[in-house]
C-alpha cells in the first residue's frame, strides 16, 4: 500500500464497519462477502493526512488477516463529500491528477487495477483528524471484469485538546565571578503530556563588549497541571568580548514541542530583563 501523501495520523474507531463482497472468482476478496467492526476486529483504525485529501481504512481481524482501504484525492485537491472520483487507479500506474483507489488483504494484492469510490461524508478535526467518514467504493483488479464492492462507514473519538505550551522566565540569575559562568532559570507550562525543548540564551551589554551565551536543546518533561522548573548554566560562548559580570542582562528562551497526537510541532518565545547577582 503506497502511503497517504502528506503526514497521516491513525486512530481507532469508535464505531463503524468496512463490508464488501466480490463475485465468484474475485481476486482481493476471494469472492466472499465481509463485514468487520471495531468490536469484532483487533484493530479499526481509519488514518488520514493534514492535507485532508485521502482516507484510509485498516482493519486486522482476530485471524491475525490485514485488510487495508485507501481512497485520494487528485493532487492537490481535498476529499468533497458528495463526490464521486471515477477512473481511480492504483499506485505506481496513477498520475498525479488522477483519483487513487488501493484495497488489498495481507496476502492478496495487485498494484494495477480501476475503480472508483463517493465519499457520502467526511468531517474533519483539527489537522486532518477525521471525525467521521461514509464511503462507497467499487475496484476492478489487474484488468479484471470482476469488481469487489464495498461500504466504509466510521465515527471517532472526540479530538484530542491540540498541544499549546508556555515558558516563563524568572527575572533573576546568579553569575560566578570567578568563572563568568551564569546559572538562569524559569518555568514551562503544557496543557497536556510533552518534551518541550529550550534553547536558552543571555546577553549583557558591558562598557567594553558583550557577554553573550547560551544552552540548546535543553528538555524538559513536562505533565499538565502546574508550572515545571527549569535551571541552566553557561558561561560567555557566543563569539565573547566579555565574561558575564552582576547586573543587568537579557535573558531569552524558545520552547518547541511536538505534538503527539497530531502531526505538528508548536513553539512559545519569550524575552526579559533579568538581574544577575554574584553567586
Amino acid at each position: 500500500m503506497a502511503p497517504l501523501t502528506g503526514t497521516a495520523q491513525a486512530h481507532e474507531a469508535v464505531t463503524g464497519s468496512l463490508s464488501f463482497s466480490g463475485e465468484p472468482g474475485e481476486y482481493i476478496s476471494g469472492g466472499l462477502s465481509h463485514t468487520f467492526t471495531p468490536e469484532t476486529t483487533d484493530m479499526f483504525d481509519i488514518s488520514g493526512p493534514t492535507s485532508e485529501s485521502a482516507v484510509g481504512a485498516t482493519v486486522v481481524t482476530p485471524e491475525g488477516e490485514r485488510w487495508a482501504l485507501s481512497m485520494q484525492a487528485p493532487y492537490g485537491q481535498k476529499l468533497t463529500p458528495g463526490t464521486t472520483y471515477s477512473n481511480a487507479l492504483s499506485w505506481p500506474e496513477a498520475r498525479p491528477e488522477d483519483p487513487k483507489l488501493q484495497f488489498s488483504v495481507t496476502d492478496r494484492y495487485c498494484e494495477s487495477g480501476t475503480g472508483s469510490f463517493t465519499i457520502s461524508d467526511i468531517v474533519y478535526g483539527p489537522h486532518g483528524y477525521i471525525r467521521e467518514v461514509d464511503a462507497t467504493f467499487e475496484r476492478y483488479c489487474s484488468g479484471s471484469t470482476l469488481p469487489v464492492r464495498g461500504e466504509l462507514h466510521a465515527r471517532m473519538p472526540e479530538p484530542p485538546a491540540e498541544l499549546s505550551i508556555g515558558v516563563g522566565l524568572n527575572t533573576t540569575g546568579s553569575v560566578d565571578t570567578r568563572t563568568g559562568e551564569i546559572t538562569v532559570g524559569g518555568t514551562a507550562t503544557c496543557n497536556k503530556p510533552a518534551r518541550i525543548s529550550l534553547n536558552v540564551s543571555a546577553y549583557q551589554t558591558q562598557k567594553r563588549g558583550t557577554a553573550s551565551g547560551s544552552h540548546e536543546d535543553l528538555t524538559v518533561v513536562c505533565e499538565p497541571g502546574a508550572p515545571v522548573p527549569w535551571t541552566t548554566s553557561f558561561p560567555s560562548n557566543i563569539d565573547p568580548t566579555a565574561s558575564f559580570k552582576p547586573g543587568a542582562a537579557t535573558l531569552r528562551a524558545l520552547a518547541r514541542a511536538d505534538d503527539r497526537d497530531y502531526p505538528v510541532s508548536v513553539s512559545d518565545f519569550q524575552s526579559t530583563d533579568i538581574v544577575l547577582v554574584r553567586s
